[in-house]
């Protein structure tokens, strides 16, 4: 199965697959009815100070990469999102949901990223 992105103001894509928004702020003017969601994993998403920090800068997005890798090895709830991903993508896609404009400069390409290189080792 296949670990998805998907930015949470487009159309869905795939309704079949797992949908985990991992945003730390809920995003503006989506219902959380249309969201779709089966689960919101704010706790996964850059602290408040990193995402201050970074404000979508597309210059900023490598040192912000770092930072975010930095605290995903320091958040006690890595291993079990790790986890979940891996216990869900057994049965179908997982999609990681994002409210970014920039599709290729935020948390959700890191996270995705991160997940790729741990998965099968939680």
């Amino acid at each position: 199965m296949e670990l998805k992105l998907e930015r949470i103001y487009d159309k869905p894509q795939d309704m079949s697959g797992y949908r985990i928004l991992v945003d730390r702020l809920w995003p503006r003017g989506i219902s959380k009815v249309n969201a779709k969601l089966d689960e919101w994993e704010k706790e996964i998403a850059p602290s408040k100070e990193l995402r201050s920090w970074f404000s979508h800068d597309p210059e900023k997005f490598p040192a912000f990469k770092d930072k975010y890798v930095a605290e995903l090895n320091q958040n006690p709830q890595t291993a079990d999102f790790i986890k979940l991903i891996n216990d869900k993508l057994k049965a179908g896609n997982v999609i990681l949901l994002y409210g970014a404009k920039d599709r290729e400069n935020n948390q959700a390409v890191v996270l995705k990223q991160y997940l790729e290189h741990h998965l099968g080792q939680a």
